[in-house]
């Protein structure tokens, strides 16, 4: 004699849930975050200074804002508590193409030479400060 099943209807059979896309049932796979690129399309225009402070930027990002109003780029960023910064950018646009940016002076750098020669008097007063501070000792 079979045992009645006071819980359930007559012929009731309880559903079985099957996801229906199976990579759920499979192991979950740790996905590679893909790098945000902004298109070169993607500007962002905003109306003056105002406009790029009113700007929201989510936490620890950047965006480049463009003036539609004058020459000037704003770079807003937001550190990781959302507290932003503005960097202000002027730009130029050149209407000649032979102009070209002014070269760096190479008399503000020093030479491996240079260097060389100060490494060498550096070491020979060491050795001079070496001597005196042992002679005073004595």
């Amino acid at each position: 004699m079979m045992a009645n099943n006071y819980y359930f209807p007559q012929g009731y059979q309880p559903m079985q849930y099957y996801p229906q896309n199976q990579q759920i049932m499979q192991q979950p796979q740790m996905q590679q975050p893909q790098p945000q690129q902004q298109a070169v399309t993607d500007i962002k225009w905003v109306q003056g200074e105002a406009g790029a402070k009113s700007y929201m930027v989510a936490p620890n990002t950047s965006v480049t804002l463009w003036d539609s109003e004058s020459q000037v780029i704003y770079i807003k960023s937001a550190n990781a508590s959302g507290l932003p910064t503005m960097t202000v950018i002027d730009y130029t646009i050149r209407t000649d193409s032979s102009q070209t940016r002014p070269a760096v002076a190479t008399s503000d750098f020093a030479t491996k030479e240079d260097v060389s020669l100060l490494r060498e008097e550096i070491e020979s007063l060491r050795a001079k400060f070496a001597d005196s501070e042992g002679k005073a000792k004595k």
